[in-house]
């Protein structure tokens, strides 16, 4: 031991050699306890937007011993980010009990010592993933892997805590995953379970499903070229390779048996025979079907809307080719949406000019609302961007069959090599028009609580579904953020298995532009005031949304952790007032 007191925590660590075999094949090659390093660099965007790098020990082999503080320093409720010498833990006591877990999130490498903590869970300041405090399990989204736990116990005089790490628990939950053990049983064309669509849903349905025993054979199927991958970052990030935004490697879906087949497209579902008909005549059994494909980027109607050089971001290679077409170039963007202004943001230092096409007077006034928009469009502007608001496009011009020049339905004229159309989505659900499974007016299918559709063994997820939202009295809402797909690929694997799992996740999403991040929870559809405290002017705010008397969401920029504090208080069930907050 380093003794600096007579009164200490005494650390230990110890890794037997049959855990540090699995520690290198541990799930996800991104995420580490300990020691963290940005992957690859961006001028503009911090460390929040960069997945987290591996290797948590300078040598595995040694045991490390600290000294770090007294018992009696930490009071119930509290948190401490406790220094190893080769890396962090963070110490925490709730209702007299002491607990130690990873010190970061292992989604973006968030410090866990700035979230919030609550009822046995410690929830990120900055993406609201949440952590269970005794066991490191992952409880809420996004990410997808478990903090590494270490054992705390007091000694003997009562004055110190000991901290014991004798099988580091790598980013997976307590329970051990399952692979496969009938692959012989089956023929090339039928599985137990098959997954449509490869987003976060399909992938946590799948992982759900071996991290709860489950040893059958599970197919996922996608149109994308790629292995899942970390979505959001292809407006964020452009110019990620697909590899560097892997969700999981190669080696991941081997080691746990879950097949993925690429760039296959379901053409129709046959609910009677439980067969799916791909579109090049192949066909597949299965016994439980999750249908996961996410959305359709709307295009544009114009006249020369076939022109080249217009681009909706759906892949890596759409957005590296948009980063390389728009360097020194026009860009124009269509839509002020999350993912045009995003897009808008990461061109702005790059390009020669971008410009922004809007409906609306006021970007996300419908989402944020006009104050915290304007607010928002302020500081586009500062950054050389130019907004062209309340007209649509009447036109695209081409030279040589190459974009040149956009008209917009005012008679504004605006040059553009490069053209991003960000109009909205819709649900990619066409393929199950003649199915029988019950699909709502605009396209989205309809499940209840456990993910379920109105055919049995049949589930839904992501951004293609309605569900009964609990904060929202059940009320059937679509949510297409990336954290609200995890919670759904997780209870449709559950109630696979017949768990009886309902779904009460709070919905809780993120945007990044320029450097700043606004964090949102909640879901405020049709809300009717905004509590605005802070200074909207220096960017420095939170955002309460209002309806009738109750917040139903929060949003907020330089103020962490807020927008987690609230996401905490709404999912216990307990009522926001709007006195409470003014």
């Amino acid at each position: 031991f380093l003794f600096v007191s007579a009164v200490e925590v005494k650390i230990e660590v110890v890794i037997p050699e049959k855990e540090r075999s699995k520690e290198e094949m541990s799930p996800n090659g991104k995420a580490s306890p300990l020691i963290y390093k940005v992957n690859g660099t961006a001028r503009h965007y911090h460390l929040e937007e960069h997945p987290i790098a591996s290797n948590p020990y300078h040598n595995p082999k040694d045991v490390v011993e600290a000294s770090v503080c007294h018992v009696k320093d930490l009071e119930n409720g509290q948190m401490r980010e406790v220094d190893l010498g080769c890396g962090k833990a963070l110490l925490i006591k709730e209702g007299g009990e002491f607990h130690a877990v990873g010190h970061k999130c292992p989604h973006y490498g968030a410090p866990l010592i700035k979230g919030v903590l609550s009822k046995g869970r410690v929830r990120c300041p900055w993406h609201g993933a949440c952590f269970n405090i005794s066991t490191g399990d992952i409880e809420d989204f996004p990410g997808l892997d478990s903090l590494p736990r270490f054992q705390v116990r007091p000694l003997k005089d009562n004055h110190f805590l000991l901290l014991v790490v004798q099988a580091l628990q790598t980013q997976r939950r307590t329970k051990m995953m399952a692979k496969c053990i009938s692959l012989s049983n089956y023929n090339l064309s039928s599985t137990n379970v098959l997954i449509i669509g490869a987003g976060a849903a399909g992938l946590v349905c799948a992982e759900t499903l071996r991290q709860e025993g489950f040893s059958d054979r599970i197919v996922m199927c996608t149109m994308d070229r790629h292995l899942p991958y970390d979505r959001p970052k292809l407006s964020k990030s452009m110019d990620s390779h697909p590899e560097q935004i892997a969700l999981r490697p190669k080696e991941f879906f081997c080691t746990y048996d879950i097949e993925v087949l690429t760039e296959m497209q379901v053409a129709a579902v046959d609910i009677k025979n439980k067969t799916a008909v791909f579109k090049d005549g192949f066909k597949m059994e299965y016994n439980k079907l999750l249908i996961a494909t996410g959305n359709t980027p709307k295009a544009l109607s114009c006249k020369g809307k076939e022109v080249e050089n217009v681009f909706n971001i759906r892949t890596p290679e759409d957005a590296n080719r948009v980063v390389k077409l728009a360097t020194s170039k026009n860009v124009v963007i269509v839509g002020a949406s999350f993912l045009g202004m995003e897009v808008a943001a990461y061109l702005a230092e790059r390009a020669h000019s971008v410009s922004l096409v809007e409906l609306e007077e006021v970007p996300f006034k419908k989402f944020f609302g006009e104050r915290v928009g304007r607010a928002v469009m302020k500081m586009f502007e500062s950054n050389r961007l130019k907004f062209y608001m309340q007209t649509e496009v009447s036109e695209l011009r081409e030279q040589e069959g190459k974009l040149k020049e956009v008209v917009l339905k005012s008679g504004k004229v605006l040059r553009a090599d490069v053209c991003v159309v960000g109009v909205g989505a819709v649900p990619a659900t066409g393929f199950l028009k003649q199915s029988g499974i019950n699909i709502d007016s605009k396209g989205f299918i309809v499940v209840n609580k456990m993910m379920q559709t109105n055919i049995p063994g049949v589930f839904a997820a992501g951004d293609a579904v309605t569900f009964p939202l609990a904060l929202r009295n059940n009320k059937k809402v679509n949510v297409p953020h990336w954290q609200m797909a995890h919670m759904h690929g997780r209870i449709a694997a559950l109630n696979m298995l017949a768990h009886g799992m309902e779904i009460s996740t709070v919905p809780y999403l993120w945007t990044a532009m320029f450097g700043k991040s606004i964090r949102y929870a909640g879901h405020g559809e049709g809300f009717d005031d905004v509590v605005i405290q802070g200074d909207l002017d220096e960017l420095k705010f939170v955002a309460f949304y209002t309806k009738s008397d109750e917040v139903v969401a929060v949003a907020s920029m330089n103020y962490d952790p807020i927008v987690s504090k609230v996401a905490e208080v709404l999912s216990a069930g307990r009522t926001i007032r709007k006195r409470d907050v003014e």
